[in-house]
């Protein structure tokens, strides 16, 4: 009669009684090898404790049995008993015909601890004796993939598909590979992998990346089709509604584009990028009392984001209302790490609301960071030229027909001031 059989043969009917008693029947009758069998089924099936218990019993038979050492430190691991793994882990010598499982194993152990660094080199440690183990070269390729290491993690991902292994743990090998070279930036190669995937079998981040690929080809036709799929099968996927505007407004469809990013705001009204997308597109179809409130919504939702404070800062200007920009850009001059682009703006609000001394300090102040800009430096030049500033004219105007030599009338200008 064997114990282990009868066991197992209860658990998956569900039979705790007789999975008990044939359990110890097991542990006193039968040999080591149905007993080890059924300690490598137990575990399987998450009963450690029962596991590890004929693990121990055989270890005492068999002291030099590393492999059993292997599994208990495993065990010890998902009990959380980090110091006792260890313990059995250090015991397995190089020489060990356990020793590669042994570092499959501190790998798993390091990464629980948060150790990434320490489980890469035991990884790369076991590929390195054994490289053409798939489980090996798998959890190698996963641990560089998580750790956003992508380009490393892709020829170990090919290693196992040139074998014939489209999956492997559950994990579809082509949109991984698909997925990291979207992520490496390597997006020509991307593609050939995400549209092998099979429609049914797309999750949704799989299309979004398939998308979001296309999009970075300048295939906006292809990446706006992908997007509304993606917004047709799962409409709270609200990374989507920023990249679908942009694909819609690369094709010169900004009223789509629009009713795109409200219909995203719907999703995450707390996402100030989407405002911002909204404010800018309503601009380009002239409507600025739109884009204003959308600028400002951003705003509130982001004050430290000096891009949004510049973008609502630059309506202002284009509105003429300068004493409004002068209010609402003197809250970030104290701040530290000021864009010069605001004291640009703050010089041509204070030129044009009359108060020459303070655009004169912004101009100046400005200067450093424009010296290279045409539009700054001849803009600049004619203001001091008008505040009768004839040493700050010439040195603008002389870089400024360095810059643009073919400025007839800036370089007639110039020769007034020889």
């Amino acid at each position: 009669m064997i114990y282990s059989k009868l066991a197992l043969d209860a658990l998956k009917k569900g039979d705790m009684k007789n999975f008990k008693k044939n359990y110890s029947l097991a542990l006193h009758e039968d040999n080591d090898d149905y007993l080890y069998s059924l300690a490598e089924e137990l575990y399987g099936y998450g009963i450690t404790d029962r596991s590890k218990k004929i693990y121990l019993h055989l270890l005492k038979k068999y002291p030099d049995e590393d492999e059993i050492r292997t599994n208990l430190a495993d065990i010890a691991i998902g009990d959380g008993k980090n110091d006792l793994a260890l313990n059995y882990l250090s015991q397995v010598k190089k020489t060990s015909p356990a020793y590669v499982k042994s570092l499959m194993v501190a790998a798993d152990l390091y990464q629980t601890q948060g150790l990434p660094e320490i489980s890469k080199q035991k990884l790369i440690e076991a590929h390195q004796i054994a490289p053409g183990e798939n489980v090996i070269v798998f959890a190698l390729a996963e641990l560089y993939y998580g750790s956003g290491d992508f380009t490393k993690s892709i020829p170990l991902y090919i290693n196992l598909l040139k074998k014939g292994i489209l999956n492997y743990s559950s994990v579809n090998l082509v949109e991984r590979i698909g997925m990291a070279y979207a992520n490496a930036g390597q997006f020509d190669h991307a593609i050939g992998y995400l549209k092998q995937i099979k429609p049914a079998q797309m999750s949704s981040n799989i299309k979004f990346e398939l998308a979001f690929t296309y999009l970075q080809l300048h295939d906006y036709e292809n990446a706006e089709t992908v997007f509304k799929d993606l917004r047709n099968t799962d409409s709270q996927y609200a990374t989507l509604y920023p990249y679908l505007g942009e694909a819609l407004e690369k094709q010169h469809h900004n009223d789509d584009a629009l009713k795109v990013y409200q219909e995203g705001l719907g999703v995450d009204q707390y996402n100030e990028k989407l405002w911002v997308k909204a404010a800018d597109v309503s601009l380009k179809l002239n409507l600025q009392k739109q884009a204003e409130k959308y600028f400002i919504r951003a705003h509130d939702i982001a004050p430290d984001d000096i891009s949004i404070a510049l973008k609502y800062s630059n309506l202002l200007l284009d509105q003429k209302r300068y004493q409004d920009n002068i209010h609402f850009l003197n809250q970030y001059v104290q701040t530290n790490d000021l864009d010069p682009q605001i004291y640009w703006n703050l010089a041509i609000s204070y030129q044009n609301t009359d108060d020459y001394q303070l655009a004169s300090d912004y101009y100046q102040s400005a200067e450093p960071f424009f010296f290279d800009n045409s539009n700054f430096l001849k803009q600049a030049a004619l203001f001091f030229r008008e505040a009768g500033k004839p040493k700050e004219t010439k040195k603008l105007l002389k870089q400024y027909v360095h810059l643009v030599p073919t400025d007839q009338e800036m370089i007639e200008m110039l020769n007034e001031y020889h």
